[in-house]
């Protein structure tokens, strides 16, 4: 991947590019890993440039392979611990939840970005959304807690009590407690 021939482009806005009308082949594994916090490893030694890790989060999608960062003539897997993109803030705005995410995408809870409470690596259940290309967002355990402080009870269909809250008109699950647990 030529990364000078890219950096031009990280003093102008960054905007999406257009990850799914592109189809190079796969050229291998790069010896890259995003950590579960976000930080990004390159042969196990950090990132020091944030314009960088901001541009090559742009051109992440997941792909049957796994996920990959993809330009118009390349395309290299990489190892992702968690969820690529970590949930860094999180506000109201009339009936809506936006997050945003530590590369500063916006996402608004609906019914296409709904939160699904899955496992961590460290075998913790917490949300994730979805953000772009496939890729999701796993919320920072400051937004969880900011989210949960505003959240409302639900009983299921299953006798389970949900811990969520309402998003553009669509119910957001943070939590589940067993029967017993409710308040």
């Amino acid at each position: 991947m030529q990364i000078d021939r890219l950096l031009h482009y990280c003093d102008e806005a960054m905007e999406t590019p257009p990850l799914d009308q592109w189809h190079p082949p796969l050229l291998g594994d790069m010896p890259l890993l995003i950590q579960a916090d976000g930080q990004w490893l390159h042969d196990g030694r950090p990132f020091t440039r944030p314009k960088l890790v901001r541009l090559l989060a742009s051109l992440l999608r997941q792909d049957p392979e796994g996920i990959c960062l993809v330009t118009p003539d390349e395309r290299w897997r990489i190892e992702v611990a968690d969820c690529p993109f970590v949930i860094v803030d999180a506000g109201q705005h009339d009936d809506d939840w936006w997050l945003t995410t530590h590369y500063g995408d916006q996402i608004r809870l609906d019914q296409t970005h709904a939160l699904q409470v899955t496992t961590t690596p460290e075998g913790d259940h917490v949300p994730q959304v979805p953000v772009r290309f496939g890729l999701a967002g796993r919320l920072s355990r400051n937004v969880y807690y900011q989210l949960v402080d505003v959240a409302e009870t639900c009983q299921s269909v299953d006798g389970h009590c949900e811990v969520g809250l309402w998003s553009a008109g669509h119910w957001q699950v943070l939590g589940v407690m067993d029967p017993g647990e409710a308040p």
